[in-house]
Order: structure tokens, then sequence, then C-alpha cells
């Protein structure tokens, strides 16, 4: 049996935090769902761009001079090429991460056909919408902190919600024929045991990408040596000059010969001492390679395997890449229903509480005055805290504030 004082002031803290973070939580279900088909919007705007038309008899520009026409008109300096083996505009790239940019060179005119940034389409607003709720710096942490909140909802729901009184029917039906207050508290309880784990492997590939709890990983795998090796991204070698470069052409021959499943990217030498790369994005990862490439004589300098990688940055990818839907059909339909689900979860908490709710009254849970919180309750939070710094800084600020108001009680009363 439960410890029913316990379990009252667990569901205490369940309602509370679940009304404060409820809203959000349905922005972020609702805009994660949606951001789901981002890779189908912008495969539609790529496609209109590097679709060309072979012109019979005229003879393709070769790599070389294609990336000479995209270098004048690209405003920062080009850092890579994608292969492609369709008849179609070459994508070269600019900048990283939020500023990335492609520009796509037609072959045969040796005109450009247009350029591509993901903030071109309305998918960014979304992404913008569930990463930061179009508010900056201030919207990326409120998000993190509804995500750590969300953590301790899921495993204080798992405890207080547990059929202990109906069994395990608790977890397969819902009562439909005992009022609406009680159809939609189990619609909550029951599609929320269902879809628990699955929101904590979600939110767990949501955390790398927050500022507190994301730059402490980082602080992690830096000082345990897990992340990418140094060379990953070629620092650290140095091509042994020569007298001439490789051609854009002959870097395109080598990189085929390496046989790289997936979407394989050229990258550019960044000065005359630094090397090509070769890279594939694929999944699964474990099939993900960078090679390193002397620009002068296209020896290898470094072959990197997924092995490579430390621990901790292939757990992180593994995650963000469930998080997006990558793994193909069933990751993403996985995902979807996750976020449906979520919504469902979450809208038919506010009819159960609504139902439930006393005139004039907030109807918060209340707990009995004898109970006490023990060490292993204040030790998971410090953990919880600790993890999940914003988190622990609310809580801190919680408490802080039953403090005052206890306080002013007491001057009050005196």
């Amino acid at each position: 049996m439960k410890n029913r004082k316990f379990n009252q002031w667990l569901w205490k803290w369940h309602f509370i935090a679940g009304m404060v973070s409820l809203p959000f939580i349905l922005v972020l279900a609702v805009t994660g769902a949606i951001y789901l088909f981002k890779p189908q919007v912008e495969k539609v705007a790529i496609e209109k761009i590097q679709q060309i038309t072979p012109v019979a008899g005229t003879k393709k520009l070769n790599y070389q001079q294609q990336w000479e026409v995209a270098q004048q008109h690209s405003l920062k300096k080009l850092n890579a090429m994608v292969l492609s083996d369709n008849d179609v505009s070459t994508e070269f790239i600019s900048g990283r991460f939020g500023g990335k940019k492609s520009t796509y060179v037609n072959p045969y005119s040796g005109k450009i056909s247009g350029t591509f940034q993901g903030r071109d389409t309305w998918m960014f607003s979304i992404r913008k919408l569930h990463g930061e709720l179009l508010g900056g710096k201030i919207g990326t942490k409120i998000v993190e902190l509804i995500a750590s909140w969300m953590v301790v909802l899921i495993i204080t729901g798992l405890y207080i919600w547990f059929p202990f009184t109906r069994g395990i029917k608790g977890v397969f039906t819902i009562r439909y024929k005992e009022g609406k207050r009680t159809f939609f508290r189990d619609v909550h309880a029951v599609t929320g045991f269902w879809i628990s784990i699955l929101l904590l492997i979600v939110l767990a590939g949501g955390f790398p990408w927050t500022d507190v709890f994301g730059g402490n990983f980082k602080w992690v795998q830096k000082v345990t040596n897990t992340g990418y090796p140094k060379t990953w991204q070629g620092r650290g070698l140095t091509s042994e000059k020569g007298v001439k470069k490789l051609t854009l052409d002959e870097m395109v021959v080598i990189a085929k010969k390496q046989e790289l499943a997936g979407v394989i990217t050229i990258g550019l030498p960044k000065s005359p001492k630094s090397t090509f790369s070769v890279s594939n994005k694929t999944f699964p990862l474990s099939e993900q390679k960078m090679i390193h490439f002397d620009q002068y004589s296209g020896k290898v300098m470094k072959y990197h395997n997924w092995e490579d990688v430390g621990v901790l940055m292939r757990a992180r990818m593994w995650l963000m890449a469930f998080h997006q839907g990558q793994f193909g059909g069933w990751n993403w339909y996985l995902l979807f229903f996750t976020a449906v689900l979520l919504t469902i979860m979450s809208i038919s908490a506010i009819f159960s509480y609504l139902f439930r709710k006393e005139k004039r009254k907030l109807g918060v849970p209340k707990v009995p005055k004898s109970f006490k919180i023990s060490y292993g309750i204040i030790i998971t939070i410090i953990v919880l805290g600790i993890t999940f710094p914003l988190f622990g800084i609310s809580v801190i600020l919680i408490l802080l504030t039953k403090r005052i108001k206890s306080f002013k009680k007491r001057s009050i009363s005196l």
C-alpha cells in the first residue's frame, strides 16, 4: 500500500505544477507535431529550386567551375558541397547552424537557380515557437523550465495514478458511465501512463538544445572526453603544402570511391593548411563517417568511424535524432501520435479540473498538517535540482515565497 499522506502531498504539487505548465505544454505538443513535417515542407521548397531541364548538346560545367559561380554570388565563404547522383542543381553551403545557407548552381547554364535557408519557410516560425516561444533567450529558458517540470510531472503522475485501488484494469480502461469528471480524469491518467516513458525519452532528446542543462551537458562531455574527437572537424590536422591543390572534381572522385551511404558532403578547405573532409548523413547513426584528406596529395589524413565518438555524444545524437523523428517512418509516427496523445491528455486535465472544482475556489488539493517531508524526498528534490538547474532555482523561489508568506502571517498575528 502507498503512503496516502505522501500521495496527497505529491498530488498537490502535481496539480500546481500542471496548472502552471499546462498552457506551455499544449503549445509544445502542437508545435512539436507540426514541426515533424519540416522535412516534407523543406523538400518541396528545395525541389522547386533544384529542378532543372537538361540542355541537349550542352556540356555541363565541372564542379570547380560551379563552385566559382556559387562563390561569386555568396556573401559568405562556401564551406561545403553536397553530392547528388540526380540531374539537379548542385548545392553549395555557407554558414552553420541557424546561419546555414544553400546556394544552387545550374550545371548547364552556369547560373544560380536559387538559394535556400531554413528561415525561408513558415516552419522556421514553428521552430522558434517550439524552442523559445518566440521570446529569444528568455523564451528558451521558459521552455527549459517547463520541460524540467514535465519530468517531475511524469514521475509524480506515475506514482499518484498507479491503479492501486482499481487493479491492473485501471491502466487499460476508461470509465465513461460514471460522470464527466471521472471520464476526463481516466482519459488523462490512462493516456499519461502509456506515453510516460516515451515522453521522458522525447524530453531527453530536447534537453541538449537548452541553454543551462545543454551547456552543463557539453561541459561534462568536455571534462570526461566523451564528445566528438578533436580531429572530427579537422582540428589539429595539417595538409602538407604542395605545388598544386586538388580540384573539386578530383576530390569528388575520391569521395565517391569511399562508397558511403546516405547524403555525402564534401567539406572545403578553410585555409591553405587545412583539409578536405568527406562525411555522410545516414541512419543508423553507426554508419556515419568523417574522413579528412590532404588538399594537395589527396591522401587520407584521418579516418573516423562512429565508434570514435564519445559515449555521451553518441547518446545525445541518438536522442536528438529520435526527438526529430529521423529514424524512419516508425519513429515519425510514434512521435506524432505521442504529441497528439499529449495534447489529449492536457485537454482532458483541464476538463477534469473544471468538473471537480468548486465555485469561487481554486481547488488546490489539501495536505494533512501532520505530513512531514522525509530525507528521501529532500534528497530526490536536490538531485533533480542539480540535474535540472532551472527546476532547482524554481523550487528555491517557491520555498522562499512560502517562508515570506508565513513570516507575514506571524507578524500580523502578533
